[in-house]
């Protein structure tokens, strides 16, 4: 069992940044490696970035490749998504999600996720 807590979302102008924060608890010995997704009223939930738990591999979407960065802080339990060069298209609800174990070819798949936290809105004004 893995809980996850979203933070740091909020309303920013066209051009700025945000730094989310994904606080992991429980069994957080178990994680493989955590993903970030997001979901806009009307859309689908989609990938946004991957980030393997012990070795740091990271994998982006090609929408956010070159502004977004994801990382994790294995001894704080917290993994992070960097956000800068903020479009109004990138607003959305925010979630990151972690799992046992990801292979390369399900890291975009939300539905391969069994942990996920409680969402952080984030809203870029034009």
């Amino acid at each position: 069992q893995v809980q996850l807590v979203e933070s740091g979302g909020g309303l920013v102008q066209a051009g700025g940044s945000l730094r989310l924060s994904c606080a992991a608890s429980g069994r957080t010995g178990n994680i493989y490696a955590m993903g970030w997704f997001r979901q806009a009223p009307g859309k689908e939930r989609e990938f946004v970035a991957f980030v393997t738990w012990s070795g740091g591999t990271t994998y982006y979407a090609d929408s956010v490749k070159g502004r977004f960065t994801i990382s994790r802080d294995n001894a704080k339990n917290t993994g992070y998504l960097q956000m800068n060069s903020l479009k109004p298209e990138d607003t959305a609800t925010y979630y990151c999600a972690a799992d046992n174990y990801i292979p390369a070819a399900r890291r975009q798949d939300a539905k391969k996720y069994d942990y996920w936290g409680q969402g952080t809105q984030v809203t870029v004004s034009s």
